[in-house]
């Protein structure tokens, strides 16, 4: 394939991951995105509202991710991110008043457990080997099946770590992905779960530095660009719609869809994809941070689930809010200023604001649509998947995302003759 062209259909991290990565070893790639930036989910914008940029949500990385970890190295942006240099973890109870920080120790022996002034308070070292299930859970069960979801632990730990993770109510949500990120992060110690932010936003982090590998090498990637069919053949794709031309790829080109799954299953016959979502809803307001605010808190008994940290704003983010979908954005941002102000100290009246809310942020981690989640390949060899709702298994996350853009441009590597 020295001579063909890989065509990436979207231009999230997903995508990105992919182009990066094939164009890494050498391969020509165009990447083809609807919208007129980059990013997807994962992208930054200037908002006239509050006068600032601002993320479109506050995405968190792990130190022990591994995926992402090697993208931004191969994009020249593994400077980007920022955290403590140590696993800490705040949190305060706004029905108590209560704060303390969670403090893994960096190695897999969890000795930290054993030290009242690292875990949470109120609970003993049993509390914590209640988790243990979830690491061999199978894939049709609930964490409601396998753990208890009540008592000091689960209100203060896992209900909060645990849904920011799966972006679903725990208990309904798959013990089976529950089991790969708890194993991935607290499961591997300190040295895997350092959190990790794009302090200077996620697109200065993921978006312009992937942009600025691909062009000098003979890459690029269209704006506003939108696929509207797919041709196929028995076993290949032979054309690609996109209104204002038509694509034939040759036969050592490739093709990544890498597009969100109801895109996806409108595009391809007969694809086993998720259907069911949750939303996740962000706040910002535009206030200067005090300096000694953690970059991160995490809240408990609260509208607010986490406060992120950053020089000319504090943002928020809460999983799983459907809830919050019809209620006014005014008097939403209110009772959301209010714990924020709780919270940090910041005294004052309702700063600049913006909110976000997005019906259909990731797909539902129930079992049942775990089990929807299409590998990468298909039955066209030309064709590969990629996108955080396919079988990564993670939830839907930054690195289950880039894990699929890997996969997907290792396997048109190895099915299309591409240099791995």
């Amino acid at each position: 394939m020295a001579a063909g062209i890989v065509h990436v259909i979207g231009g999230g991290l997903a995508g990105l991951a992919a182009a990066v990565r094939l164009c890494g070893s050498g391969v020509t790639v165009c990447v083809h995105e609807a919208a007129g930036q980059a990013g997807g989910r994962c992208r930054s914008y200037h908002d006239a509202a509050i006068g600032t940029t601002i993320d479109n949500g506050n995405h968190l990385v792990f130190s022990g991710n591994r995926a992402t970890r090697d993208y931004l190295s191969r994009i020249g942006a593994d400077d980007r991110l920022e955290g403590p240099q140590q696993s800490i973890f705040p949190f305060v109870d706004l029905a108590t008043g209560e704060r303390w920080s969670l403090r893994p120790n960096a190695g897999r022996l969890p000795w930290w457990i054993m030290q009242a002034g690292r875990r949470v308070p109120g609970t003993g070292v049993a509390d914590y080997l209640g988790v243990v299930p979830l690491m061999w859970a199978r894939p049709d069960r609930t964490i409601g099946e396998v753990m208890r979801c009540d008592g000091t632990i689960y209100r203060r730990l896992w209900h909060p770590v645990l849904l920011a993770a799966l972006n679903t109510d725990p208990p309904e949500a798959s013990a089976h992905l529950a089991g790969a990120v708890v194993r991935e992060t607290l499961g591997s110690g300190g040295r895997a779960c350092r959190p990790l932010i794009a302090s200077a936003g996620l697109a200065h982090a993921f978006v312009e530095p992937a942009i600025d590998f691909l062009e000098p090498r003979g890459s690029s990637i269209r704006f506003n660009h939108r696929l509207r069919s797919i041709a196929f053949a028995d076993t290949r794709v032979e054309a690609l719609d996109f209104g204002d031309e038509t694509v034939r790829p040759g036969p050592d080109d490739g093709i990544v869809l890498a597009v969100p799954p109801w895109v996806a299953a409108s595009l391809v016959p007969d694809l086993s994809a998720p259907s069911e979502f949750r939303a996740i809803v962000n706040a910002h307001f535009r206030v200067a941070s005090p300096k000694e605010l953690p970059p991160m808190i995490g809240v408990v008994n609260g509208t607010v689930e986490w406060i992120f940290s950053f020089p000319d704003r504090l943002s928020v983010t809460i999983s799983c809010a459907d809830r919050l979908l019809e209620v006014p954005r005014d008097s939403l941002a209110r009772d959301l200023w209010d714990e924020v102000s709780r919270v940090t100290g910041v005294a004052g009246p309702l700063p600049p604001w913006q909110i976000i809310k997005e019906r259909r942020a990731t797909f539902a981690s129930l079992p049942r649509e775990d089990a929807k989640r299409p590998g990468t390949a298909t039955a066209w060899s030309n064709l590969a998947l990629a996108g955080d709702w396919t079988a990564t298994g993670l939830p839907a996350t930054i690195e289950g995302a880039i894990r699929s853009g890997d996969a997907a441009a290792d396997h048109l590597s190895r099915h299309r003759r591409v240099s791995p």
